[in-house]
């Protein structure tokens, strides 16, 4: 603790916006002095132009700014048209450009208006630093305040394609009309939810989610041949990160993992971003769904971009996945099933399934080595690189996530179907995927050792040396709960509409028992004659939620942890006859709750304890999709040895309590996120502002990593709106 809040000698600045017009925005500026004396703030309000016309590309005007007396400023860009910028009563309007000092690069001291040049002035005094002309590609509408202790004070500013002669005639009726008119929109999303808590988590989760839209842009290939009028970049940029993605141009409003930490997009990190935007804005969820799959970022090979530090490496396939809650949700909220959103969907996911299919089962096997699959440091290897030692390892998860894809891509073809019936046949073609992996699951590589454990009654990964038996890895993380989420159940209803599909389901029974043998017993009704397509038959269903619901193992008191707590006292090592293989240093992976202690993946990420919400929120949803067939006479010991006895939808609703556990306050008034942060708890200006953290503590849910995670941690905004649940 710095200190820096004692005797609350600080400032707040709360900044808000409103547009009555998509060309108006109102910008109004409250500051607070919560400090016990009278204290100065120098304010600046800032526009700027991306510099462009640097990179030497003779078509690009240079835009600029112009101060006029009587309307403030004047801006002129090819692109955005004439603007005008006021800001009432400043102290004075200040200008510069927007170009980096050229002596930091070359050692010259050419003359001109820097974009360090606010700094220069304000901190330095230097008035040379500033463009006496009034104008630039850089402005600021400069306020030097004075506020007693206490004092609130409000600026107001406006961005408008029109010019006004009373910009700020009406600026407060129309702010607070706007303010309005969100409370309402607000107010009608959260009539059902009862707690004025839960109301504001959730509204803030959205609001998170809003604020972490960016403008993101990247041309790989311009990047590695560089900017014509500037110096030439390395030669090794022809051979380095992302030279296989020469087609990527993105140049679009993406949003963001955490505009702080993270401030570039990951493409699975998006599609769990998609659904709680599904529930205020399905147009952007379904847009954002297609952004990762237009061909100026699907590489042609069908490869989804995974992020900018690597556009090659793998994370789990939830693509289909997003996309078809989204339509679901599209379809609830709006009335109207977008099925040309999800043809488009499907046809390109078509490719990324194929590049899956021939890039990652590497021998043919329907087992998916995979590679980094987003878990992190969660195994005793890299996983992102190749198993030291010519080793190779057929990971659980990295198969199980391609059952479920390939059950998501079945439903999406069966949905098709009900309007082109050709559909049918390619919803046979991911049903046969899914039977097949299932197969290569049971007898890897027809070795005889399965990724299921009798002995354990868990999954593991399987790892394989030259000449050596293969043997599980007997991690005990959340790796082993992932074929949970392969689980599908279709309406009787639907089945009726597709008879070939249904056809192909009656010769498999006939022809192939043993395949059909595998997996769930799809042929058996369920509740309301529904019928179950999963990885799992309902006894190594208990065996997994035995686990999984144990408070010793994997339940926490805020969700499911990423690794058994089994580990903290009895960590994993990796022998191979009689000998250590070291991996990384370190062949011993034990429980960790919070910060990782090692420095694999940067070290500011863990998967071996914390709570992760789009795994729980996996989890919650397979939950729930299996009380759907099985109904309430399926029951589970939860929490294990508690002798109560729930249904899988029980189970669920209590997982998704636990997280949203995380966030409420307690009958303290703590909120669990907040441990070891009593400033923040006990200040009424902090407490009710929610931070959502990129993951959690596995014992005590403070929130850990990124603290502005308002991309998949926003799940939260989905757990808290009431669903009906089934009788």
């Amino acid at each position: 603790d710095t200190g820096v809040f004692k005797e609350d000698r600080y400032f707040d600045v709360f900044i808000e916006y409103a547009r009555p017009r998509p060309d108006d925005t109102l910008i109004e500026a409250t500051i607070v002095n919560h400090g016990p004396e009278p204290a100065a703030l120098t304010f600046l309000q800032q526009l700027w132009f991306r510099n462009t016309w640097s990179w030497g590309n003779n078509d690009q005007a240079k835009p600029r700014m112009q101060g006029v007396d009587s309307i403030g400023l004047e801006i002129h860009h090819e692109a955005l048209g004439h603007l005008y910028f006021h800001a009432e009563n400043p102290d004075d309007l200040i200008f510069t450009d927007n170009e980096s000092r050229p002596e930091h690069r070359l050692g010259s001291k050419p003359q001109g208006y820097w974009k360090d040049a606010f700094h220069e002035y304000l901190v330095h005094g230097n008035s040379k630093a500033i463009n006496p002309n009034g104008q630039g590609t850089k402005c600021a509408a400069l306020h030097r305040l004075k506020l007693e202790a206490g004092e609130t004070r409000k600026l107001r500013f406006r961005l408008t394609s029109q010019k006004a002669i009373k910009p700020f005639e009406g600026f407060d009726e129309t702010f607070q009309q706007i303010r309005n008119s969100a409370d309402r929109f607000y107010g009608h999303l959260q009539e059902n939810i009862e707690s004025p808590d839960e109301r504001l988590i959730q509204r803030q989760a959205f609001a998170g989610l809003i604020w972490s839209k960016q403008f993101y842009y990247y041309d790989v290939e311009k990047w590695i041949a560089g900017d014509p009028g500037q110096p030439a970049p390395s030669a090794s940029r022809h051979h380095g990160r992302n030279h296989e993605w020469l087609h990527l141009k993105n140049a679009d409003i993406i949003s963001m993992p955490d505009k702080w930490e993270y401030p570039w997009y990951a493409a699975w990190d998006l599609a769990f971003h998609c659904v709680p935007f599904a529930l205020i804005d399905t147009e952007f969820a379904k847009e954002q769904m297609l952004l990762m799959l237009q061909e100026s970022y699907l590489h042609p090979n069908g490869q989804i971009p995974a992020y900018e530090w690597s556009f090659g490496d793998v994370n789990p396939p939830v693509h289909a996945w997003g996309a078809w809650r989204v339509y679901q949700m599209d379809r609830k909220r709006n009335g109207f099933a977008d099925r040309c959103f999800l043809e488009q969907v499907f046809h390109k996911l078509l490719l990324n399934f194929t590049w899956w299919v021939n890039r990652k089962d590497v021998d043919n096997r329907n087992v998916f080595q995979g590679g980094f699959l987003g878990l992190d440091n969660i195994g005793v290897f890299d996983r992102s690189i190749p198993v030291p030692g010519g080793g190779q390892l057929d990971q659980a998860d990295g198969t199980a996530w391609m059952a479920m894809y390939s059950l998501n891509m079945m439903r999406i073809a069966l949905e098709l179907s009900l309007q082109n019936p050709v559909y049918q046949e390619i919803a046979i073609k991911f049903l046969n995927h899914f039977l097949a992996i299932a197969k290569a699951m049971t007898n890897i590589g027809e070795s005889g050792i399965s990724l299921w454990d009798e002995e354990d009654k868990f999954f593991y990964d399987v790892l394989h040396f030259p000449e050596e038996k293969p043997i599980h890895v007997k991690v005990r993380s959340i790796v082993g709960l992932i074929p949970i989420f392969a689980v599908e159940v279709l309406e009787p209803e639907l089945l009726e509409r597709v008879p070939r599909f249904n056809e192909h389901l009656d010769w498999i029974l006939e022809n192939r028992p043993e395949l059909a043998s595998l997996v769930s017993r799809w042929n058996e009704p369920g509740r309301g004659h529904r019928h179950l397509f999963s990885l799992l038959r309902g006894s190594r269903l208990k065996c997994l939620l035995r686990r999984m619901l144990d408070e010793d193992e994997f339940l926490s008191s805020y969700g499911i942890r990423s690794m058994s707590k089994i580990h903290e006292k009895h960590p994993y090592v990796l022998h191979c006859e009689g000998k250590t293989k070291h991996c990384n240093g370190s062949s011993k992976v034990d429980y960790q709750p919070a910060e990782s202690n090692t420095h694999m993946f940067g070290g500011n990420s863990n998967w071996r304890g914390p709570i992760w919400f789009p795994v729980n929120f996996l989890l919650i949803e397979s939950l729930q999709r299996f009380h759907h067939y099985y109904g309430s006479d399926f029951k589970v010991e939860s929490p294990f040895t508690s002798g109560q006895k729930l249904t899988l939808e029980d189970v669920a609703e209590d997982i998704s309590n636990r997280l949203g556990d995380l966030f409420r306050r307690d009958d303290q008034g703590h909120r669990p996120i907040y441990k070891h942060h009593p400033d923040i708890q006990l200040n009424p200006q902090f407490k009710d502002c929610i931070w959502f953290y990129e993951y959690f503590h596995g014992d005590s849910g403070r929130g850990v990593g990124a603290c502005h995670q308002t991309g998949w941690t926003a799940l939260i905004a989905k757990l808290l709106h009431p669903r009906v649940k089934e009788n």
